[in-house]
This record gives structure tokens, C-alpha cells and sequence, in this order.
């Protein structure tokens, strides 16, 4: 579609513990994972050098909504997480429903033969990938971005 904006992006998984990161190609074809972020003092720093070194022109940031699209416990800290990133890394940050990404990284993992034990260290980045990957493909069928812009004033 010619309203696909070309570049790559990073997609972002909040956890209380850790955060996935995930990217996509330039053509926004797949997404594949990149890193877990230990979610501590540097979480945000390392995400900006991430997104740096992979040249990504915009965040996309999974926002946990409940599957009536109604808030979570997790809906408010991926919230200001996101307007944290906005405001330290400089990219733009878009919030976009992530509805089963964790759900979905879980049953993949789960059908690939790894044990919940043995998934803890990357099932935020596929995770991460996987709310890519649906971004991605709001993007392609609507010819609009997904999600809602984040504001990168300072709070």
C-alpha cells in the first residue's frame, strides 16, 4: 500500500520486571525480537540507544487494555512509561492495543516446546514482536498508523 510509511520501528512490551523490545524492517515486513530490558533506572536509556542503533524513526508501546478495551492494572504504568520514553528518547512514541500479545507469545513459545520456566528470559520480546507484527498490519490494511500518539512534553 503507498500510505505505508517506510522505516523502521521498535516495539515495545512493559512489563513491571522487564521490557521486550522487538523491530521491524525498513519495509515494515516482519518483526523480529531484539532484546529484554531489565525495567530498572536505565530501562529508558538503554531503549533510546536501542532505537538509536537500529535508526528507528517511531516506538510503538503495547497498551494493556482488558478485552472489553477497558483499562488494566497495567494500563496506566504502560501509560507513563510511554510518556517517559517520548520524553527522554526524542522519537516519536505511539500507545497501540496489545490485547493477547502475551497471551499469543505464551501459546507460541508453549507450541515451540519451551516451558513457562524456560520462556521467562524472552517472552517479552516475542511479545514485543508480536504487537509489532499486529501493528504492522493495522498499518498496511488501514493506510493510517496504529495507535495514539504520545505527547513528548515533559510531564
Amino acid at each position: 500500500m503507498s500510505d505505508f510509511r517506510r522505516g523502521v520501528r521498535l516495539g515495545i512490551d512493559v512489563g513491571r520486571v522487564r521490557v521486550g523490545v522487538a523491530r521491524s524492517d525498513p519495509d515494515g515486513l516482519l518483526a523480529t525480537p531484539v532484546e529484554t530490558v531489565p525495567r530498572d533506572d536505565a530501562a529508558l536509556a538503554r531503549i533510546r540507544a536501542l532505537a538509536d542503533e537500529h535508526s528507528a524513526f517511531e516506538l510503538l508501546v503495547g497498551l494493556p487494555l482488558n478485552m472489553r478495551g477497558e483499562d488494566t492494572a497495567s494500563t496506566e504504568d504502560a501509560r507513563t512509561f510511554a510518556a517517559a520514553l517520548a520524553t527522554a528518547s526524542g522519537v516519536p512514541v505511539r500507545l497501540v492495543d496489545e490485547r493477547l500479545s502475551t497471551v499469543s507469545a505464551h501459546a507460541a513459545l508453549r507450541s515451540s516446546g519451551r516451558t513457562q520456566r524456560s520462556s521467562r528470559s524472552i517472552v517479552d520480546q516475542v511479545a514485543a514482536v508480536v504487537l509489532l507484527q499486529q501493528a504492522l498490519d493495522v498499518e498496511k490494511s488501514t493506510g493510517r498508523p496504529p495507535g495514539i500518539p504520545v505527547s513528548q512534553e515533559p510531564a
